[in-house]
């Protein structure tokens, strides 16, 4: 009866004394100041193919991959998505910091064990029996529960729920960012396969007019309408566009074995991916340009950073709370019988409650600078996390000024394709007249293949930059609905 009294007011005093923590209060930094990322505005409308435009404050949409209108590179994504062993690692070490979290909260509460244990003695004959029966043989049980509660007086445990909590919140940023690396990657590998090809098969072409070229210039030194030199020269053109398609097929294999790798399969097992063109993807109409007080609440990185700094915080007051008293309550209830069926009666009954109290007195300065160097740490996590946003502002700055740039090659490339198809046609037409002979039709066909290729590399440049823009801008896992799964889980 007087341990269920004791209780109440245990638990008033208890919710008194940690109604305050020791150490700084953890604040969200400040957004930046910025509106833009680039010191001149963008243009409403990037040159070359597509009709692209910038939507500045728009914020990226979920999946955002599927905006390249490609079923295979969809097909890719889901299957990395649900195969990449990176990332199942990643939601693993999740699962893991979030458990860890829990445990760390339990010690808020009061901790509770129940204890048992019966035993049959034998006494020597001139000791009294503790039973007072005279026996020198008998059986005890006892049994015994028991209450353990730290009192948080100066919110040390608090912080270290509260440090616990800030881990687990950048474990979780970490995933989102292995999240958004993977897509990011198989995406721009999938484009660089498409681009790869396009080169590929202008290179081809080139081979296939330098051949012809070779022939025809072989068969006029036969007839002796061409010199030596003119053949060497001929050779060489074709030796070199040649030299063109290998380093072109060891990149696209080895594009293919990368996606291999980030869909969770062996490189022997590779998806079938060798034939995939530009033609089968579309440049996004649109592209987001976040601002950048919303880009620090959505890049992954800048979160992870900012959790970090919370962790760093709350290390200042746990070091604090180390440095002051301790405070312990202690209560115990049972009882003791050579029974069990009398364990509990009034008689047999047992109760205990108590306090303790401990304080570190010396400990030559150990706690005083541990409490320093999370203040140094805590300065740290806060230029950490500076740094993190301006490299982030400095990234989207960069893939923004590129995807402009990749705009005006991306004319310029087409204007030169056309330009040497333009000049194909009227060498056939002039060789189709009788004018010329076959071998400015050729030439023309050579000068139109590299043409070709430098337009396939220019557009693949702006694709790998587009991609580029999504990941600079953190993504959109937060409204994807198998990140919303995996963090429910």
């Amino acid at each position: 009866m007087r341990m269920r009294q004791a209780l109440p007011a245990m638990t008033a005093a208890t919710l008194l004394l940690a109604g305050c923590a020791v150490g700084p209060n953890f604040h969200t930094p400040a957004p930046p100041a910025a509106d833009r990322y680039t010191p001149a505005p963008l243009p409403d409308h990037i040159d070359g193919a597509g009709g692209q435009r910038f939507a500045p404050g728009a914020g990226v949409e979920a999946q955002w991959w599927r905006q390249f209108g490609s079923d295979k590179l969809n097909a890719l994504e889901d299957r990395a998505l649900r195969a990449n062993p990176d990332l199942m690692a990643a939601d693993a070490a999740l699962r893991q910091a979030r458990e860890l979290y829990l445990a760390q909260r339990a010690a808020l509460w009061p901790t509770v064990g129940l204890a048992a244990n019966g035993a049959r003695f034998k006494n020597p004959a001139y000791l009294a029996s503790p039973l007072s029966s005279n026996a020198n043989d008998y059986t005890l049980f006892q049994g015994q529960l028991n209450l353990a509660y730290t009192v948080d007086v100066f919110g040390g445990l608090h912080r270290q729920v509260e440090s616990a909590a800030a881990q687990a919140e950048n474990q979780h940023y970490q995933t989102d960012a292995a999240y958004l690396t993977l897509t990011a990657n198989v995406a721009a590998a999938a484009l660089q396969i498409a681009g790869l090809n396009a080169q590929l098969q202008a290179a081809n072409d080139a081979v296939a007019a330098d051949q012809r070229t070779l022939e025809l210039t072989q068969r006029q030194q036969r007839l002796g309408q061409a010199t030596t030199a003119d053949v060497a020269a001929a050779q060489a053109a074709l030796d070199q566009a040649e030299g063109a398609a290998p380093p072109l097929r060891k990149a696209i294999d080895a594009q293919v074995d990368l996606l291999a790798v980030l869909t969770g399969r062996t490189t022997e097992a590779a998806p079938v991916v060798h034939d995939l063109t530009l033609a089968e993807f579309r440049l996004p109409p649109t592209l987001p340009v976040s601002l950048p007080a919303d880009l620090v609440r959505q890049r992954p990185d800048i979160l992870a950073a900012e959790a970090n700094l919370h962790v760093a915080s709350a290390g200042v007051g746990i070091a604090m709370a180390a440095r002051l008293p301790t405070f312990t309550l202690n209560a115990s209830a049972g009882g003791a019988s050579s029974q069990l069926l009398t364990l509990l009666t009034n008689g047999n009954s047992l109760w205990s409650v108590g306090g303790d109290v401990a304080q570190t007195v010396f400990d030559a300065g150990a706690l005083k600078h541990r409490q320093v160097a999370a203040e140094a740490a805590l300065d740290q996590a806060k230029d950490q996390y500076r740094s993190t946003v301006l490299v982030a502002l400095q990234s989207v700055a960069d893939v923004l000024q590129a995807i402009v740039e990749d705009g005006e090659a991306d004319r310029h490339a087409d204007a030169a394709a056309a330009a040497s198809a333009q000049s194909l046609r009227l060498a056939q037409q002039q060789h189709k007249a009788g004018e010329t002979g076959v071998l400015p039709v050729l030439a023309a066909q050579a000068t139109l293949a590299q043409a070709n290729a430098a337009l396939a590399q220019t557009r693949a440049a702006r694709y790998a930059d587009t991609v580029a823009l999504y990941q600079a801008l953190g993504g959109d896992w937060q409204s994807d609905p198998r990140r919303q799964a995996a963090d429910a889980h």
